[in-house]
């Protein structure tokens, strides 16, 4: 599901502000970009960030703000200094002249005097974390909002469904009945044949009671639509891909439905069931 959530947390040490942006995606797919001194808690920021998401594709910015005195940290080279000081002096007696004893000389040449970067940032989780929450609630209260209007969504689509449903369910009587005359009229001629085949008689008979009787495929399309209305309306925690399995057995039911009628009325109402069960699956998507 889409949304944004932004926060900042702060102490005596540092500020912290974290934006987390998440668009639709059926897995979960974590990006952090941050300071490469807080990769240490990526593992427990992605851990945290899962207790909340189930899907989506999700981008977290993180940006830091040291407010710590910076210590003055500066190594000298030993050797590098010696050196340079040996060659002055070797200069000097090579071209007689007197040797320069003052240390800021020395000092003042290439990587004598290194400056170290503190790599340590001892606290910043009691920040980060704290930031993390807010900016995943905040996140969360959009994903709410759009939920509910996806929830609307569904329930239209399903009431729609079911008008079709009962729309194919009503020509089945039709469609029995142009059947049986069909194989009225079969055996009629059979058994004007002297030696008409009985197996033949009594197969069509057990082909008749099955292939355009699709009742049961009614009835357990509706269940589907119950159990899919009541998921969205009570189920909590991610629903997304029961909602999945759902939508596939609603099309299981619609295709044997359409294979049963072989009838044209019958057969576009199916074509328009499926379309809207895809209609329904793409938007399964958008949400856990």
């Amino acid at each position: 599901m889409t949304g944004f959530g932004a926060a900042e947390s702060e102490n005596e040490s540092y500020k912290v502000h974290v934006e987390v942006k998440s668009v639709n995606q059926r897995f979960l797919d974590l990006a952090f970009h941050m300071p490469r001194l807080l990769n240490v808690w990526e593992d427990e920021l992605r851990n945290r960030i899962k207790e909340k998401a189930a899907r989506g594709k999700m981008d977290v910015y993180v940006t830091l703000v040291d407010k710590r005195e910076m210590e003055a940290c500066v190594r000298v080279n030993h050797g590098l200094a010696k050196g340079y000081h040996g060659a002055l002096n070797e200069i000097s007696d090579l071209l007689r002249l007197p040797r320069n004893g003052d240390v800021t000389a020395i000092a003042a040449y290439p990587d004598v005097l290194v400056m170290e970067e503190r790599t340590s940032l001892e606290g910043c989780e009691e920040v980060l974390f704290p930031a993390l929450a807010q900016a995943m609630e905040s996140l969360d209260a959009m994903r709410q909002r759009e939920g509910m209007n996806i929830q609307k969504d569904f329930l239209q689509r399903l009431a729609e469904l079911e008008v079709m449903v009962d729309r194919v369910s009503a020509l089945a009587p039709e469609i029995v009945e142009a059947y049986r005359q069909r194989l009225q009229k079969m055996m009629a001629e059979l058994l004007a044949d002297k030696d008409f085949d009985e197996t033949r008689i009594i197969q069509e008979t057990a082909i008749y009671a099955d292939k355009v009787n699709y009742t049961e495929e009614i009835v357990r399309l509706k269940s589907h639509f119950q159990q899919f209305r009541q998921m969205v309306a009570t189920e909590e925690g991610s629903v997304g891909r029961k909602l999945d399995f759902l939508i596939q057995e609603m099309n299981r039911e619609a295709n044997t439905i359409g294979s049963k009628a072989n009838n044209a009325a019958a057969a576009q109402i199916v074509v328009d069931i499926k379309s809207e069960i895809e209609k329904l699956r793409e938007q399964v998507q958008n949400i856990e």
